[in-house]
């Protein structure tokens, strides 16, 4: 069986932004746990600015048809490549940012039957944009999993904008990969009983 892949998804788009930092965070620690568990996974960083998509505009949702948009498709091509992720959320208004929410919904059976993990920073912990995207990767027939690391902008960045993860955050992140590695794991079997079962 190949690796496992997840990939981290930087949910912010800001100039000067705190979520590249993060996720750069996130990456090193990730890698660095599942090594040292002898882990077969990989991770990778997505970052939305390299997928700049228009304003969700398709005529019929992704669950009936796919874009035959090339940008949505190549955002769709790099998702459907991932056994589950992470996603590094910024918290905007009591909810995750405009730009990752329309990002995921340009899409839908790319997301199924997948799990993830959320990573969220704000002055709350970024913990009521975790809530708000908790309740969408659902619709999407995500799996999220229970262990979540939230980063508060005032306690855990210097300046609001270099993050400083302590040691819990860590032991956090790494309680996180494993279920994520467990679910993916799982969800894998499920994508590829489905595949078959569509072939008979």
């Amino acid at each position: 069986m190949s690796a496992i892949r997840i990939g981290i998804i930087i949910g912010s788009t800001r100039p000067g932004r705190a979520g590249a930092k993060v996720a750069t965070w996130v990456h090193r620690t990730a890698a660095a746990h599942a090594a040292a568990r002898a882990a077969d996974v990989e991770f990778e960083l997505v970052d939305l600015v390299e997928y700049p998509l228009p304003h969700f505009d398709e005529p019929v949702g992704p669950a009936h048809r796919s874009s035959e948009q090339a940008d949505v498709r190549r955002w769709a091509e790099r998702i459907d490549g991932f056994d589950g992720y992470i996603f590094v959320t910024p918290e905007y208004n009591h909810s995750t940012s405009g730009v990752l929410k329309n990002a995921i919904d340009f899409l839908y059976p790319e997301w199924n039957d997948k799990a993830a993990g959320i990573v969220s920073y704000g002055g709350a912990g970024g913990a009521r944009a975790a809530e708000h995207l908790r309740l969408i990767l659902g619709e999407l027939m995500i799996a999220d999993v229970r262990q979540q690391v939230a980063l508060s902008i005032l306690h855990d960045f210097e300046g609001f904008t270099e993050p400083t993860p302590g040691e819990l955050h860590a032991a956090q992140l790494g309680t996180l990969v494993d279920q994520l590695v467990a679910w993916s794991t799982a969800l894998r079997a499920v994508r590829e009983a489905k595949a078959e079962s569509l072939a008979a």
